[in-house]
């Protein structure tokens, strides 16, 4: 490895990603305002917020390791046209599945490299997400075993767990939506360099 690579993210699934791919990397998660960065993001697409929030995340990080190598990443979710964050509390979890329910949720997932300030490398993917119809009853039991763990996921879903009897059919890769953009990403690490080509 030329560099060291960091992951600017304490997010367990994206380091079980890179563990299985037999990355080498340090996890220090970032410390940025990201509704702050949003906010200068007025208009844009989605794909566009969750680059500009992986790039944020890692240039935080990258301040901080000049000699790093830094990944940053971020997933944000739109359905029927409306951006859902992380919920917040267990009701607003519940909420935000009613809202899901027989609907499409469309899942974005981006990365970016960034060293000594400059970014190096961004991607951004869609994954589509059919959800099935939902009962109170199955919301409410489905609740019961995942919260609190789903409260720091955008979607209020973990693909890996019980969240996957949420969908009837999904478009798009297994790593967008676990939330990070693996494939492209796993090449840039190999245009760096830090990877065997």
């Amino acid at each position: 490895m030329t560099r060291p690579l960091i992951l600017a993210s304490k997010s367990a699934s994206r380091r079980a990603m890179l563990d299985a791919a037999g990355v080498a990397y340090e996890s220090i998660p970032a410390d940025i305002d990201e509704r702050a960065v949003e906010a200068g993001l007025a208009g844009a697409q989605p794909a566009e917020v969750a680059e500009a929030l992986s790039v944020a995340k890692a240039a935080a990080v990258a301040a901080l390791h000049r000699q790093a190598l830094v990944l940053g990443s971020d997933s944000l979710v739109v359905c029927e046209g409306r951006r859902f964050d992380k919920p917040r509390s267990r009701d607003e979890a519940a909420e935000h599945l009613a809202f899901f329910s027989q609907r499409v949720m469309e899942l974005h997932s981006a990365a970016a490299l960034v060293e000594d300030g400059g970014c190096l490398w961004s991607h951004a993917s869609i994954a589509r997400l059919h959800v099935r119809p939902l009962s109170p009853e199955f919301i409410t039991h489905y609740l019961s075993l995942e919260w609190p763990a789903i409260g720091h996921t955008v979607g209020a879903f973990r693909i890996e767990g019980p969240g996957v009897q949420l969908f009837e059919a999904i478009e798009g890769d297994q790593f967008t939506v676990l939330g990070m953009p693996l494939l492209p990403l796993l090449g840039a690490l190999r245009e760096e360099g830090v990877l065997l080509a």
